[in-house]
C-alpha cells in the first residue's frame, strides 16, 4: 500500500527538515540564473546603498546573490531547517537571520527594501496575518523605503463550475494540484510521488490573496502605491498575467 506523510515534519512548521533537505531541486526553476538575476537586479536598485530584509528568506535563493551585490541583508524566517541550508552555502554565515513569524517578528533598525519573493505571502493562511505582515513591513521601512511582494495571480478561470481543483503536474510518477475554496480564499498545493512501489503525499496550505486585496493592506499600513508589473522584468501587468511583481513606499515625510 502506498504511504502518506503530512506535509509537517518537525516544529519547523510546514519547511521543516523533510521539505527543506530537497527544497532547492524542487525549485529549481526558481534558481535558474536568469530568473535570479532579474529579482535580484530590481531590488538592488530599490535599495540603493542601504539594506534590505527578506521575510520568508529560505535557504537564500535571492538574498546570497543581493548580498554578492553589495546589499547588506538581513532575514526572517520560522524555518530552522532552511535557514540551516542558508547558512551551509558560501556566504550564508554572513547574512543575519531572526528566527519567528515573519508577520510580527522584529529586526533592529530600518531597511531600504522589505521584500517577499515566490508566493511567501500566501504562507500566511489569514487575512489578519497579511495584514499584519503589511503592517510589520511598513514599521521596518526608513521614509521613502519600497516594500516588495512577487505573488501569483489566483488561477480562479481555470476552474469549471462545481470544480475546486487544478491539476499543475501530472507524470507517471508525480501528481500535483492546487485545491481552492473561492468562499474563504483558502487552498493549497497538493503533491504525490511514488517511487519504488511507495508513495508520498505533502500538502502545503496557502490563502491567495488578489491585486487590489493587497493594495488596501498596503494602504491600511500607510504605505503608498508605488508600481506593479508581470515580473521581474518589468513588463506590464495587465488581466493575462498570471503573477506580479508589486511595489508600495513609505511616504518621505
Amino acid at each position: 500500500m502506498p504511504r502518506y506523510g503530512p506535509a509537517v515534519d518537525d516544529s519547523d512548521g510546514y519547511f521543516g527538515e523533510r521539505i527543506a533537505a530537497t527544497y532547492d531541486e524542487s525549485s529549481a526553476d526558481m534558481f535558474e540564473p536568469g530568473v535570479v538575476d532579474a529579482a535580484v537586479g530590481v531590488l538592488a536598485g530599490l535599495a540603493g546603498g542601504g539594506r534590505a530584509l527578506e521575510l520568508g528568506i529560505g535557504t537564500g535563493r535571492v538574498a546570497l546573490p543581493l548580498a554578492r551585490r553589495g546589499v547588506p541583508v538581513h532575514g526572517i524566517d520560522l524555518s530552522r531547517a532552511m535557514v540551516a541550508r542558508l547558512r551551509a552555502k558560501p556566504g550564508g554565515d554572513q547574512i543575519g537571520v531572526t528566527i519567528g513569524d515573519f508577520a510580527t517578528a522584529r529586526v533592529d533598525g530600518a531597511f531600504s527594501v522589505v521584500y517577499l519573493v515566490f508566493n511567501t505571502i500566501m504562507n500566511l493562511t489569514t487575512q489578519p496575518a497579511q495584514v499584519a505582515c503589511f503592517r510589520n513591513a511598513a514599521d521596518h521601512l526608513e521614509p521613502g523605503g519600497c516594500f516588495v511582494i512577487e505573488v501569483s495571480v489566483p488561477d480562479l478561470r481555470r476552474l469549471p463550475p462545481g470544480q475546486d481543483v487544478v491539476p499543475f503536474h501530472v507524470s507517471d510518477t508525480r501528481w500535483a494540484f492546487d485545491r481552492y475554496d473561492v468562499a474563504t480564499q483558502a487552498m493549497s498545493s497538493n503533491y504525490v510521488e511514488v517511487a519504488g512501489g511507495r508513495g508520498e503525499y505533502t500538502s502545503f496550505p496557502f490563502r491567495y490573496v488578489w491585486p487590489a486585496e493587497l493594495d488596501l493592506m498596503a494602504e491600511l499600513a500607510g504605505l503608498r502605491p508605488l508600481g506593479r508589473w508581470d515580473g521581474w522584468t518589468r513588463e506590464p501587468f495587465t488581466s493575462e498575467s498570471r503573477q506580479h511583481v508589486s511595489t508600495w513606499q513609505r511616504p518621505a515625510s
